[in-house]
This record gives structure tokens, C-alpha cells and sequence, in this order.
């Protein structure tokens, strides 16, 4: 079956609309961002907003899934298979969004935090079971999706408490936590 193309207008039309929301938030907090505002920021009419968007929270949401969680899938999409140099790379790739959204809207960062850490961990979790079906092949899929889960919050965990609990750059913080990750409890008896 022929794959539909989108056509380019609604595409930027879409990305005009994430944009202006990503750069009111920067200076308003979300509860005090209106349809108006974005409409007027990016420069289209209530009716357009509403064709791509239910409402300013489904557009928040897109946005963190299909605009700036982008660099992070990107960026683990170069790797094949699980490994530490993954591992690093995808700490390094969420530590950098959250810093980045942290920085570019600090106000809407803590307002919806949990939402953001809902929506980072589904999408960590769903690239690490890709990621371990690709791998483990003679595995039951229970047992890669509880390692999913366990790998999606270590790691976003891991880079929450860099964020907030310590001064040493996040190259050197996973350095600390990489054995435990690649070798469990084996690690700590050795």
C-alpha cells in the first residue's frame, strides 16, 4: 500500500504552531499560555490551531514527543544493540533534553514534570525493547519488558539526581554508575 505524503503546508504550519509554544514558554508560565497567544505567535487563527491540536496540553505534549525528544531518538537510533557505549549515549542524550528544557522553559519544566517524565520514559522504555527483542531472540518478551522498564527509569533517574544532587559533569556521573548497570549486584560482590 502507496505511504500517504503530508503536505509541506500543514507540516510547517504544525511546526510554526510548536515553535511559538516552545518560545512562550520560555517566558509565561504554562498555566498563563492561551490558544491566543500561540495563535499569535505563530501567526495563524484560532480554526488552524485546533485542525492540528485538541488543546494546549495535546500540543504540549506533542511537542516534547515529536519536536524535542527527537534529538534523544536520534541520537540512540545510531546505535545497533545495548551496550555501554549506548548506555552513555542515551544518558548523556536525556540529560542534555532535560537541561534544555530546564533552560528553554523553566517554568513549564517543573509545572509538568511528571508529564515530561511519563513521556521520556515510554519512549526510553519502547527504544530499550527494541533495542533487547533485537539482542535476546531466545528470551521471553516479559523478561525484555521488565528490563524495558527497569533500564527507562534507572536511566532517567540516574540523570534527574545528576541534574539535581551532583556538581560533577553527567560524562564523569555515568562513569560511577555504568558497572551496575552492565553487571548488576555482581559488581558490588566482586
Amino acid at each position: 500500500m502507496p505511504q500517504v505524503k503530508t503536505d509541506p503546508r500543514i507540516l510547517r504550519t504544525r511546526k510554526l504552531i510548536m515553535d511559538a509554544f516552545i518560545k512562550l514558554s520560555g517566558k509565561k508560565e504554562f498555566k498563563d499560555i492561551t490558544i491566543k497567544d500561540i495563535t499569535s505567535e505563530a501567526t495563524v487563527n484560532r480554526a488552524t490551531f485546533y485542525y492540528h491540536f485538541t488543546d494546549k496540553y495535546d500540543l504540549m505534549e506533542r511537542v516534547l514527543k515529536e519536536d524535542l525528544m527527537l534529538s534523544v531518538t536520534n541520537e540512540i537510533a545510531k546505535h545497533d544493540e545495548l551496550n555501554q557505549e549506548t548506555i552513555v549515549s542515551i544518558f548523556l542524550s536525556v540529560t542534555n533534553f532535560q537541561k534544555s528544557l530546564q533552560k528553554n522553559c523553566p517554568r513549564s519544566f517543573e509545572a509538568f514534570r511528571t508529564t515530561i517524565e511519563a513521556i521520556i520514559m515510554k519512549e526510553l522504555k519502547d527504544i530499550f525493547y527494541q533495542m533487547l527483542l533485537k539482542q535476546g531472540s531466545n528470551v521471553s518478551d516479559h523478561s525484555l519488558r521488565v528490563a524495558a522498564v527497569m533500564l527507562s527509569w534507572g536511566i532517567y533517574g540516574a540523570s534527574m539526581d545528576c541534574q539535581d544532587n551532583c556538581t560533577m559533569p553527567p560524562e564523569e556521573y555515568i562513569k560511577f554508575a555504568l558497572p551496575y548497570v552492565t553487571h548488576g549486584m555482581d559488581f558490588l560482590v566482586s
